[in-house]
């Protein structure tokens, strides 16, 4: 199998398994160099590869980037100087060589952990706005693809041990949505071990409050900490039914991860200042 043939395989491999990799590309080249542009290089999340862009000391670090590309969901676009190993080149070729990261993979991950009537509206809602969705609960009855259908994942488990059965990272979304304190109490330390990027707790501002308390005396955690966690977890919709909570939990997730501020974005001008904010019929 010639070597492009294995990366490509690798890749579609890896976008049907969820696997998140990453693939690295020489885009450009001066000098001597060990590859020419065009060649590619897939990095999994461990570090292992297919395919080369040169070997030795300067792919190590293309791993590295990759690495933390995949982790970050960022690209990179790296460039190496192969001329002097006492200065700290990664190579003595002659030339330079510039290489762009970009992570691949499935879509970012909504976690959902607690599969009652919100989990499993916010699993289906996240399932049809494009989310790579896991469901997870330690009742089988509520975490199955009759249960909802469709999902990437069904992981039956105790909460806190979530972490031992699916890989988070800075791409994981995690929205818990749980029985009561005692579960959160047990969970909030596993997850606040893990890279995820969002991490949000269901419940009222009591049960937070009573929460945060606990955690504090019985499991150290501090201020710090509980500024990782969205509690109560959502926008302020009033929300009532498991649909509108789900729709209040996934807006709030998806203006944290696209950067907007929640504010609204009708206008309160006239028409006039609108269209000169628009440059509407302007040339």
């Amino acid at each position: 199998m010639s070597e492009d043939r294995a990366v490509y395989e690798a890749l579609l491999e890896a976008k049907d398994t969820g696997e998140q990799v990453a693939l690295a590309t020489v885009v450009s080249v001066q000098g001597s160099v060990p590859r020419h542009a065009g060649s590619k290089m897939l990095v999994r999340q461990n570090g292992s590869i297919v395919g080369t862009v040169g070997g030795g000391a300067m792919e190590s670090l293309v791993v590295k980037e990759a690495i933390a590309s995949i982790n970050d969901g960022q690209t990179r676009m790296p460039s190496y100087r192969l001329n002097d190993l006492a200065n700290g080149d990664p190579g003595v070729c002659g030339g330079t060589i510039q290489v762009f990261i970009e992570p691949v993979g499935a879509a970012p991950t909504l976690l959902v952990i607690g599969g009652g009537h919100v989990g499993k509206a916010l699993a289906e809602l996240g399932l049809w706005t494009g989310w790579r969705v896991i469901l997870s609960d330690d009742r089988a009855a509520y975490c199955n693809p009759e249960y909802v259908a469709g999902l990437a994942g069904y992981v039956v488990c105790k909460p806190s041990e979530i972490g031992q059965h699916v890989k988070i990272n800075g791409q994981t979304y995690i929205a818990a949505v749980t029985r009561g304190m005692p579960v959160d109490i047990d969970l909030v330390p596993t997850l606040l071990k893990t890279e995820a990027a969002y991490i949000g707790l269901i419940g009222s501002r009591r049960r937070w409050a009573l929460t945060m308390k606990a955690l504090r005396e019985e499991r150290g955690l501090g201020d710090a900490d509980f500024k990782r966690i969205y509690a109560p977890i959502g926008l302020e919709l009033n929300a009532e039914t498991p649909q509108e909570i789900a729709l209040s939990i996934l807006a709030q997730i998806t203006m944290l991860r696209r950067g907007g501020d929640g504010s609204a974005m009708r206008w309160v001008g006239d028409a006039e200042s609108l269209a000169d904010a628009a440059n509407i019929g302007k040339q």
